[in-house]
């Protein structure tokens, strides 16, 4: 049997806090390289065990 949910509950509930918007920041030159490094590192890291377990 489907129940009809009662909607006054949801007013009861208490409303979300708001969020601030954040405005997204372009990164700079020396932080694209900082975060290459480390997704390369990763990376290699990654298939050395891959070759290792496989």
């Amino acid at each position: 049997m489907i129940i009809k949910l009662d909607t006054s509950v949801f007013r009861l509930s208490r409303h979300k806090a708001e969020t601030v918007q954040k405005v997204a920041t372009p990164l700079t030159r020396d932080q694209w390289i900082t975060a290459d490094r480390i997704v390369m590192a990763a990376m290699f890291i990654l298939t050395i065990i891959g070759a290792i377990l496989f």
